[in-house]
């Protein structure tokens, strides 16, 4: 069975940089799906599920990031997580 692959953009809040809160909100949220996520901005990518490769990413507010998935439900993690985006903080 072919695993399904998808991907979302969505841009942090300009007030909002990626640190430990919201970082740890988004974590949380992709714990919640079995699909492989992962989150790219600044010509880097890392593993949604792992707070310290986000922060090592350093997005600034009005930073676009790329949240890529696949496996399974990986069309509903990444609507699920790009719709988070603009509501961190």
């Amino acid at each position: 069975m072919p695993s399904s692959e998808t991907e979302r953009r969505a841009t942090l809040p300009d007030e909002v940089p990626l640190h430990a809160r919201p970082a740890g909100d988004f974590v949380r949220a992709a714990a919640q799906f079995p699909a492989e996520i992962s989150i790219a901005a600044n010509g880097k990518r890392a593993n949604a599920k792992s707070i310290l490769e986000i922060l090592a990413l350093g997005a600034l507010g009005g930073t676009e990031l790329v949240i890529a998935a696949s496996g399974d439900r990986a069309a509903e993690a990444a609507d699920h997580l790009a719709g988070l985006v603009p509501h961190l903080g």
